[in-house]
């Protein structure tokens, strides 16, 4: 179950109990209104506490209204059912000590509180109860503020005993052999491991909860130096901060890994106080409590990520429509204007500089589109091992005769379900990222093979689902990567390249299409060794598509056929007609789908409808298509877009059967589509 639809364009199924409530609930009687109506910030959110093991809890509005996941129930003790409920209401008794908290969440900011005390409603009492959470504001696509993350765990049984212990480590004051029955019962008794170190930081004693939270009995312990159990890594501070407590300097808390009698290390959280010669430690195991810190770190990262993402897609997308646009009045008239100047070398070459620039800026708008993932992919169920193997004479004439390429293939690669242009692309601009590491000399790997990665994998790594995988890895014998340029190499418009020499896009692009994909990449270099990067693409087991000739593989060639192009920037449109004009069609022409219709409704015969995606006016593009074809049965349609999301385009997938020919195209592109489209029209029934 899910609300909404991930950035990335793949589901993920949400199946926990609370996933099912917040699907099934009334929303349309609350002031959220129906769940197919909220906004993507809204969804994220929901999604991403739904998926958390960890207690979060959303409020969202002016009224706060509570959504929350099955692991913050607990923390409700025997409230009533809250969802879609004011904060106020649900929480009255707390309300007037949360409500600087909140205020602060809705001016931008975020608060980590831990421990903090609160008087709660338990069984119909009010009992002192301490929690430690985070109250961190969500953003919507405009970077407004309008709803708080709440993730939350209580943590009273900790601070209760971590009181009780403090009342007893503090009458620890005297020699061991001075202890009295009292005290003695205390270190048998205590929950917490304790640890009494002689002048030399030797082990001289320890409780029973120490042997119970890391395997060791005392006898195998007693007169071991304490560094003997320390990780080795931690050791030489250890000793250090040791010395400083003996001596009054610095903190008393220290946190250390130490080894278990297992072999395996326990991070354990130390509170140290001198006793006489002794030095007494009284900690506790901070494994579980570490890892949920970690879990709430990554849910946050992840909110954060997606929110940009968002906001990312829709700038990339809005950019590139406009964009897309003048650059196809730029080439179009280029391509017109390449036919004036037949036989004129000089002219020829001013225009083909210029169409040369039309690519370079259509590639950066593509690019930037990849990287928020919001690209129109038309994925096919495919072997990429064979789709790369086909690659030897483009990539030999790309990167030149001083760079050897090597491809390995293993058999039984499973197929995969990727738009393969896209794959080519990420292939060869890694490609060519390797021979740049190289200065143009040395060996490119590039291997195909199968990969499963497992649930350790995936915790380690944001925004991976575990599973089997196709990977690619492509590996140069280059300078390598240090660290902090490891750390950016994904960003857009990053470039350790001089000057003029790369946009720095892309390995950003490759990341997004991966993403987009559904997919996982990284990054393995060494400085000085060579860099490995492996894109890891979803197995599908579907059965793989016949791999049909490429649309720009044939021969330019036009038709007597009459076409409609609908097409509301005029200096598109009239490009546009003029080159089919020249390709010999009959053109006709209208500024939106209203005058669209008004031709169709004439009578003429048409036989190809040549649609802009996003048009003015109360009729869009695809009503246009559904009525053309209601006067037209089997009438062929081809659309044309900078950028089309959500119209014949969703979650960065074109909708079955859409035929669809991106701005800016050349005339070549465009003879070659019209004449695909026309040849086949009843692919698009």
């Amino acid at each position: 179950m899910i609300i909404g639809q991930a950035t990335t364009g793949r589901p993920v199924q949400l199946t926990s109990p609370m996933a099912a409530r917040v699907y099934a609930h009334d929303w349309a009687g609350t002031g959220l209104g129906d769940i197919a109506s909220w906004p993507a910030s809204l969804r994220v959110s929901v999604n991403l506490i739904l998926a958390s093991d960890f207690p979060s809890c959303l409020f969202w509005g002016p009224d706060m209204l509570m959504i929350y996941n099955d692991a913050y129930l607990p923390l409700m003790g025997q409230k009533p059912d809250a969802l879609g409920r004011p904060l106020a209401v649900v929480w009255s008794e707390i309300w007037d000590d949360i409500v600087p908290i909140l205020d602060r969440a809705w001016q931008g900011s975020s608060t980590f509180i831990e421990d903090f005390p609160l008087m709660v409603d338990r069984d119909g009492q009010m009992r002192e109860a301490f929690f430690t959470f985070c109250y961190s504001p969500v953003l919507d696509e405009q970077g407004i503020t309008v709803g708080i993350l709440d993730t939350v765990v209580e943590t009273t049984s900790k601070v209760l005993a971590m009181r009780e212990t403090a009342r007893f480590s503090a009458a620890l004051k005297d020699e061991l052999q001075v202890l009295t029955q009292d005290r003695d019962r205390i270190w048998q008794l205590s929950s917490d491991s304790m640890a009494l170190l002689d002048s030399d930081n030797t082990m001289a004693a320890i409780n029973p909860a120490f042997s119970r939270t890391l395997g060791w009995k005392e006898d195998e312990v007693v007169g071991t130096a304490v560094a003997a159990l320390v990780h080795p890594l931690e050791r030489d501070v250890v000793v250090q901060r040791l010395d400083a407590i003996r001596h009054g300097h610095g903190s008393p808390r220290l946190e250390v890994r130490m080894r278990h009698r297992n072999g395996e290390y326990v991070y354990m959280d130390w509170t140290n106080a001198l006793n006489g010669n002794f030095l007494l430690g009284i900690g506790r195991d901070s494994t579980a409590e570490r890892a949920a810190a970690e879990a709430l770190k990554r849910t946050e990262a992840a909110l954060h990520q997606a929110q940009k993402m968002e906001a990312l897609g829709k700038l990339t997308g809005g950019v590139a429509h406009d964009f897309n646009n003048l650059l196809q009045v730029i080439s179009g008239n280029l391509h017109l204007l390449s036919h004036v100047v037949a036989g004129d070398s000089r002219g020829q070459r001013y225009v083909e500089s210029a169409l040369g620039g039309v690519r370079r800026g259509a590639r950066l708008a593509s690019y930037l589109l990849a990287f928020g993932r919001r690209q129109a992919l038309a994925p096919r169920v495919v072997k990429v091992g064979t789709l790369i193997a086909a690659m030897d004479d483009m990539l030999a004439r790309s990167l030149g005769e001083t760079i050897e390429v090597v491809t390995v293939i293993s058999p039984g690669t499973w197929s995969t379900l990727v738009d393969t242009t896209q794959v080519e692309n990420a292939v060869l601009n890694l490609c060519i990222n390797g021979r740049d590491a190289m200065n143009g000399h040395g060996r490119l790997t590039i291997e195909v093979g199968n990969a499963t990665l497992d649930d350790q994998y995936a915790r380690r790594h944001a925004d991976v689902l575990p599973g089997q995988y196709v990977v690619i890895a492509v590996t140069d014998t280059g300078c390598g990567m240090p660290a902090e340029v490891l750390r950016q190499a994904f960003d857009p418009f990053f470039s350790t390249k001089p000057e003029g020499q790369g946009t720095g896009l892309g390995l950003s692009m490759v990341f997004g299409f991966v993403k987009q994909s559904g997919g996982h990449v990284n990054i393995y270099s060494e400085v000085g060794s060579g860099t490995t990067v492996k894109l890891y693409l979803p197995r599908s087991q579907q059965a793989e598509d016949n791999c049909a000739a490429r649309p720009d593989a044939g021969a330019v060639v036009g038709g007597s056929e009459t076409v409609l192009v609908v097409e509301d920037d005029e200096g598109v449109r009239d490009t546009a007609v003029e080159l089919l004009r020249q390709l010999g069609y009959t053109v006709l022409k209208a500024a939106d789908a209203t005058a669209a219709l008004s031709i169709l409704d004439s009578g003429i015969g048409i036989d190809l409808l040549f649609t802009d995606v996003v048009m003015p006016g109360p009729l869009r593009s695809t009503d246009l298509v559904r009525l053309a074809r209601q006067k037209t049965p089997g009438l062929a349609v081809l659309y044309t877009s900078g950028y089309a999301e959500n119209a014949i385009v969703h979650g960065g997938r074109l909708e079955a059967g859409v035929q669809l020919l991106g701005k800016p195209y050349s005339r070549e592109a465009l003879a070659r589509k019209v004449r695909q489209v026309l040849n086949s029209p009843s692919e698009q029934e």
